[in-house]
């Protein structure tokens, strides 16, 4: 990172399709999915309510790419987090096309696994949203905190300062 500049993202929003991966020989692969925020507000002169929708290309990487194809559905709800990166490719009349892409190295899942299309906890019952950290040159790793008790999530949420 060059003195004084920064590049990151973070995005929380709906998965627009199913991760689309691509393998590379040599064993690593890359997944691409589409994540959508909205933002809504009211028109001040119309007084009419104005929604807007913006798709963020989302690329993600090796182990942390199988993760999301295994788990992640469209429509989920996804933290992801990342830099901004522009690509530049040519088209089938041979026109430059620019593509801003987000390369996530670091995503949470949001839904319940309960109120997903993924694949169920074998044990049953509601996982923890799962965390995942990639370092550019590693595979992810899980993170995070094993799930508190019931009692003790209740005794939490009551002392939150909101």
């Amino acid at each position: 990172m060059a003195a004084g500049t920064l590049n990151k993202i973070m995005l929380i929003g709906h998965t627009g399709d199913d991760v689309k991966m691509h393998y590379f020989e040599g064993g690593g692969c890359i997944g691409r999915f589409p994540v959508a925020t909205n933002e809504e507000y009211v028109n001040k002169s119309t007084g009419e309510k104005v929604s807007n929708t913006e798709w963020h290309n989302i690329v993600v990487r090796n182990k942390a790419a199988e993760i999301c194809e295994k788990y992640l559905a469209k429509g989920d709800k996804v933290y992801i987090e990342g830099r901004l990166k522009t690509r530049k490719w040519q088209d089938e009349q041979g026109n430059d096309r620019y593509s801003t892409e987000v390369q996530c190295n670091e995503f949470t899942f949001l839904t319940p696994k309960d109120a997903s299309s993924a694949p169920q906890n074998p044990q049953g019952g509601q996982q923890q949203p799962a965390q995942h950290k990639q370092n550019n040159n590693q595979p992810a790793q899980q993170y995070g905190n094993p799930p508190a008790p019931a009692a003790q999530q209740d005794e939490e949420e009551d002392d939150l300062p909101f």
